[in-house]
């Protein structure tokens, strides 16, 4: 190719333009801040602008805490004395149970001691005893179901409301109804487990048949980088800076043919707003993602205030609080910036001994050191944000795919119970010092077997209080009006203060 090749492009929108001709991303950026203004002449509404609500919302963001392997809610907030009454005694649950492995040994007690908190007086066990100051402001539900044991079909059920893969994450819905309240940052940021993903991996979080812009940005805090490909490798030395604007020119060029030949093309759509993004945080999610500024005793409240260089190789309770602790102090960070919708997961889908909840074969190895740094790290987060004013309008969240059987396997450990499991929400209007559902005696079942709380319910619930109708935040797949609560869900109004 000759270094006068001219590229031959038909009449183009003046964004179009912009980005082809405005200096890679610098051009971009300049497009998209026309775009926020009004200024450019395609005649659409930007996505980046918030959108708006169907009803008066009592919350403008979310931060999502995910277990990824199954927590045990009958070792950590929903107390059984029937469990220590009978522990080690024959296990009857008066049924034929279909159980995951072959974990219907003896019933086994919390492996923990429980005691009152609050004016409440809600039950907590001693592994959680950190977010015991805040249960006034907790609201619980001990009667959650599932539909599966199988932990990437659970997961899927909870992060996307559906079963199968091809749908979009709670995020992704959100930022897709709302928009975003900061256009430098994404409305929807994912914190993975600081040793990799959970089952399913990015699928948790994709945009599915949204447009791709709603998807969630995948940030590591503590990496170095923390996002990936967010600007060149330092490793390779031949991408100079140079090198890159270059490329970055070649792509918009290219992006703005594809455009002109393919005006109503959501994939280049979402391909563009991604590089728009990228321009803009360039610059602000460095700053977002540093924590060096914060005062000490912020990062003494975290658990940050002494972290060491390396960690042993076991798991351990300090590890888990400074890891955890980073990712919500993060999340209030992104929070306060703006950022709709933050999803916090603790537990990867590898590694042994186990990295996640999926206590098998040892619940006080696994759980002790995991539920010591996540109580940590969102009673830190919880009292951050009440004491900034955020928690009035932020919702947060804690869930798992399922909860794990009363019955012992192998002695220390509990199989998987998709029959009876726990969520708690915190702040956004949420009615703090409740618990709606109860589960029975055992834990195994909730107690009215009739009326059982589903996700659909809660996910209902959280966009209700962001102002958004479940049954009317939808879009078009493959002749289906598709929606986050498929066609279930009911507003919990017990939880709705």
């Amino acid at each position: 190719m000759h270094s006068d090749t001219r590229w031959s492009l038909p009449e183009i929108s003046r964004r179009a333009l912009l980005q082809s001709a405005g200096g890679g991303f610098a051009g971009i950026a300049l497009s998209s801040l026309l775009d926020r203004d009004g200024l450019c002449d395609d005649g659409a509404a930007s996505p980046l602008r918030p959108g708006q609500p169907h009803h008066k919302p009592r919350a403008k963001a979310v931060i999502q805490l995910f277990m990824g392997g199954a927590a045990s809610a009958v070792d950590l907030f929903d107390f059984k004395p029937a469990l220590i009454k009978y522990d080690g005694k024959p296990s009857d649950f008066g049924e034929a149970v279909e159980a995951f492995q072959n974990g219907l040994g003896p019933w086994m007690r919390p492996q923990w001691e429980f005691r009152p908190y609050g004016e409440c007086g809600k039950p907590l066990s001693e592994v959680v005893s950190a977010l015991g100051p805040y249960v006034d402001d907790m609201a619980f539900v001990h009667n959650m179901v599932g539909k599966t044991g199988v932990h990437s079909q659970a997961t899927y059920l909870q992060a996307t409301g559906f079963q199968n893969p091809g749908f979009p994450g709670m995020g992704c819905w959100v930022s897709y109804g709302l928009g975003s309240e900061n256009e430098n940052l994404p409305a929807f940021v994912v914190l993975p487990d600081h040793r990799g993903f959970a089952s399913n991996g990015t699928k948790n979080w994709d945009a599915a048949f949204l447009p791709g812009q709603h998807a969630g940005v995948t940030v590591f805090p503590g990496r170095n980088p923390p996002i990936h490909d967010l600007f060149p490798d330092s490793r390779v030395p031949v991408i100079s800076a140079h090198r890159d604007e270059a490329a970055r020119r070649v792509l918009a060029k290219l992006n703005a043919e594809s455009l002109q030949a393919s005006p109503s093309d959501p994939r280049l759509e979402a391909r563009i707003r991604s590089y728009e993004l990228a321009a803009r945080m360039q610059l602000a999610a460095p700053e977002a993602l540093d924590i060096g500024g914060e005062p000490e005793h912020i990062l003494k409240m975290y658990g940050l205030d002494a972290v060491p260089a390396a960690f042993p190789t076991e798991i351990n309770d300090h590890e888990e609080t400074v890891h955890f602790g980073r990712k919500c102090l993060v999340a209030r960070r992104l929070i306060e910036r703006g950022v709709r919708f933050v999803q916090i997961w603790s537990g990867n889908d590898n590694g042994f001994p186990r990295r996640n909840w999926d206590s098998h074969e040892d619940i006080r190895r696994d759980h002790g050191p995991l539920a010591t740094g996540m109580a940590r790290g969102a009673s830190a987060l919880i009292r951050d944000l009440k004491q900034r004013g955020l928690l009035d309008d932020t919702i947060v969240f804690w869930t798992t795919e399922f909860g794990r059987m009363p019955s012992s396997q192998g002695g220390k450990g509990r199989d998987h119970n998709p029959y009876c499991f726990t969520n708690w929400l915190c702040g956004g209007g949420i009615k703090g010092g409740t618990t709606v559902g109860e589960s029975d005696q055992w834990g195994y079942k909730p107690l009215d077997r009739l009326h059982p709380t589903q996700v659909y319910d809660i996910h209902a619930t959280i966009l209700h209080q962001l102002g958004l109708d479940h049954t009317r935040l939808t879009m078009k797949s493959h002749g289906i009006d598709r929606r986050l609560t498929d066609v279930h869900g009911a507003v919990i109004e017990e939880l709705v203060g």
